[in-house]
């Protein structure tokens, strides 16, 4: 990954979330320009540990902030810029939060377990869906 800041508007939302997930598979580090819901904007280096949808569609990123060093949520739409780096994790996960922290295995041997093991994942529980034939 390149050290320069990506800047979010310069890309599809796709693009960033694709860049974020192979951070948090890497273990790696990653720097976020960050504008919170009160507008107020900070510079902040995350350990990204899941990232999940809401029920309303939204996209949270959930993250060990170095800078607190605790567990953080991070909205998508509020990463304004980012670069990852080439370190891995350093901060240790509170025991309390290791269990929702950890993301679920991506391994599935249908496309229902899948959709099933994504949507375990969010915040919400959903009827199970079915693909068309």
């Amino acid at each position: 990954m390149s050290n320069s800041m990506k800047i979010t508007a310069g890309q599809t939302s796709t693009r960033t979330l694709t860049d974020l997930i192979r951070a948090m598979d890497g273990q790696r580090a990653t720097t976020v320009t960050y504008v919170d819901s009160k507008g107020e904007k900070s510079v902040r280096t995350i350990e990204i540990h899941n990232i999940l949808t809401t029920a309303k569609g939204e996209i949270t990123v959930k993250a060990m902030c170095r800078a607190r060093g605790e567990m953080r949520n991070f909205s998508l739409d509020g990463i304004k810029a980012y670069t990852i780096h080439r370190i891995r994790f350093v901060l240790a996960v509170p025991e309390e939060k290791v269990r929702e922290a950890s993301p679920v295995a991506h391994f599935a041997s249908s496309a229902d377990q899948l959709i099933d093991l994504e949507l375990e994942r969010d915040y919400y529980s959903a009827p199970k869906l079915k693909l068309a034939a």
